[in-house]
């Protein structure tokens, strides 16, 4: 028996809010996934460091912001000691092998996607779901990596229905779009993580207590 269709959403969540409850959402229904995983990054390095609250206040603000969801708040990636994704997503099915993994993303990431680390091969590890985001559609349009995962392409109802699960393979999501962003959020609230503040929190998927650190997976 296979286990739980799972989505990956990664970020900074910098801080969480109900935008990427919506997203995420949107994606469970459309994808039938039974639950997504919120893996915070301990600290990315394709993020200025400067003005990024401590890990442990993300998280909290990411279980505040998922709270009686189907979604899990985790930073797995301090445990797994992965620095680039493609290493996460791998050391993820060797982990988990009983899961089935979608990898979720805004069509922000897919615009400059082909700048990651070994992107082919992440492509290759698990399927890719693109949800639009404002202003980052004809950049995605344009991207080589939407150029080359093209001939992909797949509905969200071709996989909920695929008999085998594999990749590469490509879903775009659309939907209304969710103006609010992390960055507003913080320019009208520079001290927004003061309210997250407290005892280190508990990752939802390894149960362990997460302590700050400065490491994390690479693009």
């Amino acid at each position: 028996m296979r286990g739980p269709v799972t989505g990956l959403l990664g970020g900074s969540f910098n801080p969480a809010h109900a935008g990427h409850r919506r997203i995420t959402l949107f994606a469970m229904a459309a994808l039938g996934l039974d639950e997504v995983w919120w893996m915070v990054s301990p600290g990315n390095p394709l993020k200025p460091r400067k003005g990024m609250a401590p890990l442990a206040a993300r998280v909290r603000s990411a279980k505040a912001a998922s709270r009686r969801a189907p979604i899990k708040v985790t930073a797995i990636e301090r445990e797994l000691g992965t620095r680039y994704t493609v290493d996460t997503l791998r050391a993820l099915k060797r982990r988990y092998p009983r899961r089935r993994f979608v990898w979720l993303m805004g069509s922000d990431n897919l615009a400059q996607f082909h700048n990651w680390r070994n992107w082919r091969q992440i492509a290759r590890e698990m399927p890719i779901a693109v949800i639009a985001r404002p202003g980052y559609d004809d950049a995605a349009l344009a991207s080589p990596a939407r150029a080359w995962l093209r001939d992909y392409r797949l509905s969200a109802a071709g996989l909920r229905n695929r008999g085998e699960w594999s990749a590469p393979a490509l879903i775009e999501l659309r939907f209304d779009p969710d103006p609010r962003s992390a960055t507003q959020i913080r320019r009208a609230d520079p001290h927004w993580a003061e309210d997250h503040a407290g005892p280190p929190p508990r990752d939802e998927v390894t149960h362990s207590l997460i302590h700050e650190s400065h490491k994390g997976a690479d693009a």
